[in-house]
C-alpha cells in the first residue's frame, strides 16, 4: 500500500532527508556486522557516516514541527547524530575501537531508530505513505515491535550479567 507520491512532491530537502536515512538502513547490516577493520566494514562505514551526515544535516531545512523558530524537538536528535558521527568517527582514528562501536551503535539505535519511530506518527509523511492517510494502527505495530525488542534485550542482557558473575 506504499505510496510514493508524497516523497515525490515533497521539498528537496525531504527528499535528500530521506534518501540520506534510507541508504543509512541499507548499509546498517555491513557496518555493524562485518568483521571490524575488514575493508568492507571502513567502506560501508564511510558511507554511513556519509548518509547519516546528509540525513541530520537535511533535517535543519525541515520545519515541519517548528517551536523554537525554525526548529523543533526532533532536530535535537540531528545534533545528537551529527556529535555521534564526530565522536564515533574520531574514536575510529585513535583506534578506540569499543568507544567507536558504542557511538556507532547508539546512533544506529537513537538516530535511525527512535527518530523513524517518530517519522511513523500518525499525520506525518511516512505514516501516510505506508499505512494510509488515516492508518495509526501501523504506528502501534511499530511501537510494540520496539517495546518487545528492547524488553528481549533487557532480559537477556540481565541473564548475560548473573552468568558472568
Amino acid at each position: 500500500m506504499t505510496v510514493l507520491a508524497p516523497l515525490f512532491n515533497a521539498p528537496l530537502a525531504v527528499q535528500l532527508h530521506v534518501a540520506g536515512v534510507g541508504l543509512a538502513i541499507l548499509l546498517l547490516p555491513l557496518t555493524l556486522w562485518r568483521r571490524r577493520r575488514d575493508r568492507v566494514h571502513r567502506m560501508a562505514g564511510y558511507a554511513w557516516v556519509g548518509a547519516m551526515g546528509l540525513a541530520a544535516l537535511s533535517s535543519f531545512f525541515i520545519h515541519g514541527l517548528a517551536l523554537v523558530g525554525p526548529f523543533g524537538p526532533i532536530h535535537l536528535i540531528s545534533v545528537y547524530v551529527l556529535w555521534g558521527l564526530f565522536m564515533g568517527v574520531r574514536a575510529a582514528i585513535r583506534g578506540q575501537q569499543t568507544t567507536h562501536r558504542d557511538h556507532m551503535r547508539g546512533l544506529a539505535i537513537g538516530g535511525l531508530g527512535v527518530a523513524g519511530m517518530l517519522s511513523f506518527l500518525p499525520g506525518r509523511m511516512m505514516n501516510d505513505m505506508v499505512f494510509g492517510p488515516h492508518g495509526t494502527e501501523g504506528f502501534w505495530a511499530l511501537a510494540a515491535i520496539a517495546v518487545l525488542v528492547s524488553v528481549r534485550r533487557g532480559v537477556r542482557g540481565k541473564g548475560a550479567n548473573r552468568s558472568a558473575a
